[in-house]
């Protein structure tokens, strides 16, 4: 079932959050990812990729906002420090894999870290940790690096040039970095 449709943010007096069928968005092919379509959302991606696919976040806009546009919570204001994408894999990455990367010539890294678990032996956990001077792509290949149905990755925009890692890969065989440079 696709989940495409853009129903714009649901406000509360706490702020935005984001509920009903355009909480999801199932991405198939290699996406640049937006504040206004992927920000606050699910992005499910997982299964039986036909070739290498690549999410590309957006460079880092921390300028003021302008007048036009309203402060905080205004989707189209340019400046989109504090944006949360939240990566799912619902289905273990069966053919090629999935790279999240930085904008090209951005110089936007990597800070934080992600926990990777041995689902299929040892159930031995690791910590990776974005070294925050080169890496730029998290590689998922749906074993040892990550991709395994229930991986979930959250990244955020926490300042110039920063973007914030959190999350739970799940592997499969000795699990390995997904970090990686471009």
């Amino acid at each position: 079932m696709a989940r495409t449709t853009f129903q714009g943010p649901v406000r509360s007096l706490g702020g935005i959050y984001q509920q009903g069928p355009a909480s999801v968005v199932d991405i198939t092919t290699s996406t640049t990812l937006s504040p206004e379509e992927h920000g606050g959302r699910i992005i499910a991606v997982g299964g039986s990729l036909a070739a290498a696919l690549t999410l590309t976040l957006p460079a880092i806009n921390v300028s003021t906002n302008s007048t036009t546009s309203g402060p905080g919570q205004d989707p189209s204001t340019a400046n989109n420090e504090g944006v949360v994408y939240t990566i799912w894999v619902p289905t273990t990455i069966s053919t090629s894999s999935l790279k999240i990367g930085t904008t090209s010539g951005s110089s936007d890294l990597y800070v934080g870290s992600l926990i990777s678990v041995d689902t299929d032996t040892s159930g031995a956990v690791v910590g990776f940790t974005a070294n925050g001077s080169s890496n730029d792509f998290i590689n998922l290949n749906g074993t040892t690096t990550g991709g395994v149905a229930g991986t979930c990755i959250q990244i955020v925009a926490i300042a110039a040039n920063k973007y914030m890692v959190k999350g739970q890969l799940l592997g499969s065989g000795t699990v390995a970095t997904p970090f990686a440079d471009s």
